[in-house]
Parts: structure tokens; sequence; C-alpha cells
């Protein structure tokens, strides 16, 4: 997939003096976030693993370096116009802060399902909001429409040289503060930040004589990227619904795809299920609140879709999640990591079974979180009784033995789907 850049004609890839230039517009505007070293990941993939912490960065995530350098250099008579972006909350934020910071009035269109706190904090920066449609894709073909209406200026969230050379940014961060890294996992939506941090990155490690890999990182049910590299030309998908909302874009940008064609070394893809058990590892392990979207680069890492040999850095891109979102994914995750079940059994009706199961239960060391004891369900015999039972196990290895030790004493336990 990556080829030499110096071979690509005519191409739009954001020069390292542009990024630098970014970077000057951006000091004291944005946070410097931390790389943080994780030893838990680095035992799963053998090389040195640091966590870039953009989580942590001004609104929760890498969109205000982008949008504060796509508004700065509007012109006087496009500042007054006013602004318009669609997004499902991260470029949202970004372009209302930014927009506030400049004095300029901002109109933002979200989707419907936008997290509460996104929509909060974008209304609390002063912008806005109009909410309408199931995924980003309406909110922006209205924000176009309102653009054309109003004469306000749309705000492209990825697809804009500018957007990307502030993405970018992210990329010099890394290189100066890990001058050896070798490989960077960085998560795909659109593009704009894979191909900002490409650029800035193979630009920099090419001036001081070597490469670094950049890999990026796609939700399976909303990739629109591998089937748009094998055509050689973004294609429009049909997403399904994922955790990873902020990433569900159903075609990549021009701009962005190009950038990423010629520069990115690998696309690989990660199932809701490996999202939530990487959401649960960074609370776990490094103390780190991420939004779904946000943890694919670790996603990858833990599903053995990243292979490296030296230093490697996964961004978290984001840490915009609601608490309700937060509670059920990390349910979610321990499930899928086996360390949570929900068993239906059914009993004969008489006295002491529930006494039984409990014991038997203990003596696995499951640990009983909630029962449901019920006489009422589809196919129950008049002397049949369901019991239902969520319990904490320790892994996939002892989840299987507590449902073996049910069966050896003769019950006939189902795990309900998470």
């Amino acid at each position: 997939m990556s080829t030499d850049p110096s071979s690509v004609v005519a191409s739009r890839i954001p020069t390292l003096a542009e990024v630098d230039s970014a970077a000057a517009a951006l000091a004291g505007v944005i946070s410097t976030t931390p790389l943080d070293y994780s030893q838990n990941l680095s035992d799963v993939l053998g090389v040195p693993v640091h966590l870039k912490l953009e989580n942590l960065q001004r609104t929760g995530s890498f969109k205000i370096r982008g949008a504060t350098y796509r508004l700065s250099r509007l012109t006087a008579e496009e500042r007054a116009r006013g602004v318009v972006a669609a997004s499902a909350g991260n470029h949202a934020q970004g372009v209302a802060l930014a927009a506030k910071a400049l004095g300029i009035h901002a109109t933002i269109f979200m989707p419907l399902g936008v997290p509460v706190p996104k929509l909060l904090a974008t209304r609390g920066y002063g912008a806005d909001v109009v909410l309408d449609g199931a995924t980003v894709e309406t909110p922006l073909r209205l924000a176009a429409e309102f653009a054309e209406r109003t004469g306000a200026v749309f705000i492209h969230p990825f697809d804009h040289p500018d957007i990307i050379a502030g993405q970018g940014t992210l990329g010099l961060e890394i290189m100066d503060e890990l001058p050896d890294v070798e490989t960077i996992v960085v998560g795909i939506g659109g593009g704009g930040l894979l191909a900002g941090v490409a650029a800035a990155a193979k630009a920099r490690a090419r001036a001081a004589g070597r490469t670094v890999r950049i890999i990026g990182v796609q939700a399976e049910n909303a990739a629109a990227y591998p089937s748009s590299l094998a055509a050689g030309e973004p294609l429009e998908i049909e997403t399904r619904p994922t955790i990873a909302d902020g990433i569900a874009v159903a075609r990549p940008g021009d701009l962005p795809f190009e950038i990423i064609r010629d520069l990115v070394d690998d696309v690989v893809t990660v199932s809701d299920d490996d999202i939530a058990r990487a959401l649960l590892v960074l609370l776990e392990r490094a103390k780190q609140v991420v939004e779904p979207a946000g943890a694919v680069g670790v996603a990858a890492i833990l599903a053995g879709k990243v292979t490296a040999s030296g230093p490697t850095v996964a961004v978290l891109s984001g840490g915009n999640i609601d608490p309700l979102l937060l509670q059920r994914v990390v349910a979610h995750g321990l499930a899928a990591s086996g360390r949570y079940m929900t068993l239906q059994i059914p009993l004969p009706d008489r006295p002491g079974q529930l006494a039984r199961v409990s014991e038997l239960l203990a003596h696995a060391g499951a640990n009983v979180i909630e029962v449901l004891h019920t006489r009422h369900g589809q196919g129950l015999q008049i002397s049949e009784v369901i019991l239902q039972l969520s319990v904490e196990t320790r892994g996939e290895e002892h989840r299987a033995h507590v449902i073996s030790v049910l069966e050896e004493a003769g019950y006939a336990p189902t795990v309900v789907p998470d």
C-alpha cells in the first residue's frame, strides 16, 4: 500500500513545513498530550508500547487541532459569514471551541443519537446545535445545504488540507516525544487524523534518514478503507451499528484517501468485542477513560492485528464517552473477556435447588452478582422454574470450568448472549 512519497505525482500530502506552521499556530491553544508507557501492552506485543493520551486533549479529543487551525486561516470576510459543521461530537466540540475563541458564529449539525456529554459540551461552547439523522451522513448533508443557503463556511471534519495539517501536529509530537518510534497505530474514520499523522511522521523520519511504519485501524462494522484501497478509489459502504460511533464514516475523504493510499503501510479492522476489551484494559491497566473510537488502536494490538519490531505508539484519540455507554461497554468487555456471564438454568420446582446451585458455584469459585428465579418462561413445564444468574469469572478457562461443574451435576446451563 505504501509507496515512495517522492514518486507520487502532484501529491497533496502536507509538507513538513506546512505541519510545522500548523504547530506554531496551535501553540498555546492545544495541550501537548503525554506519552505513557504501557507494560501490559508491551508484554502483549513483545516490544515497548506507549499510549499517546490525546483523550486528555482540550475538548477531550484530537479534533481541536484541525478545527482550530482551519478556522484560524479563514479571512475576515469568511469569519463574518460564520461557520457550519457536522459531527458525531468531537469535531463539533473542536469547531465550537475554536469559533468561540475567534469570535465566529458556529452552527453544528449532529445525529440524533449523539452522546449527551458531547452534545452538552458543544452547546456549552456557544454553538447553535441542530439534531437530525441516525448517522453522521445526514448531518453532513444538512450542513452542506445550510452552507449553500446561508453562505456560512462549511468546516469539513476531515477532507481539507488545513484539517489534515492540524491533525498532523499530533504526529510531530509523537516523533518529538519518542524519536526512535518504529510503528504508530491510529484509528480511522474519514481519515483526517491518520493522513496527517502519516504525512508528518514519515516526513520527520525521512529527514532523520530512517523510516516509520503507520498502521490504520477501523471498526469492522464501518470499514470503508479496505474495500476502497483495494479498488483504488474512495467507495461508499453501508455501515452497520458499532460502538465506535466517532469513526462510523461510510466513505473515505478524497484527500485523506490519497495520502493514506500513498503513505500508510497497513489498514486492519477490529470488532466491537475487540474494542470493548480494549476499553476495559485501558480502564484497569492504564487508568484511562477512552471512548470506543479512541481505543481501536489498542484493540488491534490486543486482537493480534498489529506486528511490530520496535517501539510502538497507539493513539488514544478521544475520551468523550457517555457514562451510561461506559457502563454497558464495561459489562460487554467483561463478558467478551470471559470475566462475566449470565446463565439460564432450568430447575425442577422443588425446595433446595437454588441452594444446591449456589453451593456448586461457590465451590467453582464463581461470584454471584444477580439472581432471578421465575416460574414464567416460554417452554417451561408446570413443574419447572428458570434460574437466571449473573456471575463473575476469572477468564475463559474459568468460565468453561464453571459451566462444566454445573453440567456434571446434571444441570443444563445456557449462556445468555450479552
